[in-house]
């Protein structure tokens, strides 16, 4: 594709302004045509030079093939030229349709024989496999009358994960004992289980069978082993993939706040010794991960949800609760993710009694911001009036909702998409400090 720069398109307007020029004085019009006839062969012997040079510009992009959803990442370009002068290189790189761009497109001034690399940031918003196509060039002409536009480089397809920045960081803060800088409370267990934890000096009331005597004759007094309680248990997560976890608090849907949310939990279950597993409900195409313990479970939980989208159904709790029921024999900690509506009673309480004759059930609701912002804003029309009041009274019947589980013996959690993570993972560690888990 040829384009005119904008320095051609200035020069025409100068010209037409000069041929207004000369009409009105006759003395000029002698020098006008070969005037105008030099004017044409310079622009057309810089677009025949700009055709010459072919395509000559080649692009190496560089992006990681999987990366986390919602967060900034640069996509690093190496660009060269075979051109005998100046390469002025404007470049637009055709990144996925869901991916929001940063510093694009680059301008480039790349002298003979160089090469120059740029980079941009993006920011994915979905999750599952995006592709990413060839990189637009347009290159100036000598003269920089014309530029010449064609893609160079290569098409390839990157995986949008979760957000596993969190567990990285988490992991990080935890080798360094700083999890408060996020808001994890840290939580120990003393007990007298089977899991070995430390030696120490004998302390009256040890039991025989913790004192280790091979310690305490190197030592020459008495050494104790101290114990903490086993407490290997089993995290299931029903995930609720219905319409309403389209809702949008930011960028980011309650449903990629809750897969991040889930995944930082299965971490730090995993490094309690729990096994973790996941189904899902409300969705076209249903999904189940049996529990597990390995090292490789959170890479898998990974390739199992990373391009899973809520559908448009409503959630049928009961059904997911007695498709649960019949996979999980022994006792878990069931953790629905959900967005609770007060429609749900009808299906919601028999679902959590059926889970809850076998498995310690918490049940967590998502809160949308934009209904907390509305009761803050100032009434001064009829229909902010009434808003306000149907927001009010939807968020009672879902509090009184919260509480009626609360008192049947399910626990609950009532948070904002962007405190869920921490909020669950506290949840947890304290669930395993009161041995309920």
């Amino acid at each position: 594709m040829l384009i005119p720069s904008r320095t051609l398109v200035w020069g025409m307007v100068g010209l037409l302004a000069a041929a207004i020029t000369v009409s009105a004085w006759s003395i000029l019009q002698p020098f006008w045509w070969p005037f105008c006839g030099l004017l044409a062969a310079i622009t057309l012997l810089d677009l025949l030079w700009l055709l010459w040079e072919g395509k000559p510009v080649e692009v190496q992009r560089q992006v990681p093939g999987s990366l986390p959803v919602g967060l900034l990442h640069a996509v690093k370009l190496h660009v060269s030229h075979r051109l005998r002068r100046m390469g002025r290189v404007q470049l637009f790189d055709q990144h996925p349709s869901s991916f929001l761009p940063q510093n694009l497109p680059l301008d480039l001034r790349i002298p003979p024989g160089r090469f120059a690399e740029v980079s941009y940031q993006v920011q994915p918003l979905e999750r599952g496999e995006h592709p990413f196509g060839l990189c637009a060039v347009r290159l100036t002409s000598p003269l920089r009358l014309w530029q010449r536009q064609f893609l160079a480089g290569t098409a390839e397809t990157v995986k949008v994960y979760p957000n596993f920045a969190a567990i990285v960081r988490y992991a990080l803060l935890a080798t360094d004992n700083r999890l408060s800088q996020i808001g994890v409370l840290q939580r120990r267990r003393r007990g007298e289980g089977m899991d070995f934890r430390q030696l120490r000096e004998y302390r009256e009331g040890d039991t025989q069978r913790q004192v280790d005597w091979k310690a305490t004759s190197r030592m020459n007094k008495l050494i104790s082993r101290e114990y903490q309680d086993e407490r290997d248990q089993q995290v299931v997560f029903m995930l609720d993939c219905g319409r309403r976890m389209l809702a949008r608090d930011g960028e980011l849907s309650h449903f990629d706040h809750t897969l991040n949310a889930m995944l930082l939990l299965a971490y730090v279950a995993l490094r309690q010794g729990d096994a973790v597993g996941l189904t899902t409900f409300a969705t076209d195409q249903p999904r189940y991960f049996a529990p597990r313990k390995s090292d490789a479970t959170v890479n898998t939980l990974l390739n199992s949800v990373f391009d899973l989208q809520p559908s448009l159904r409503s959630p049928d709790y009961y059904q997911a609760a007695v498709d649960l029921i019949t996979r999980l024999r022994k006792r878990s900690l069931v953790v629905i993710l959900s967005n609770l509506r007060d429609e749900d009673d009808s299906t919601l309480a028999p679902a959590l009694a059926l889970l809850r004759k076998r498995h310690l059930v918490l049940f967590v609701s998502l809160r949308e911001q934009s209904l907390e912002q509305t009761l803050q804003q100032p009434i001064t029309t009829l229909e902010e009036g009434l808003t306000y009041a149907a927001t009010g009274l939807f968020l009672n019947q879902r509090e009184a909702m919260m509480r009626k589980l609360s008192s049947g013996g399910v626990l609950t959690l009532d948070t904002e998409p962007q405190h869920l993570a921490i909020e669950l993972v506290n949840q947890y560690l304290e669930l395993k400090k009161s041995a309920r888990l």
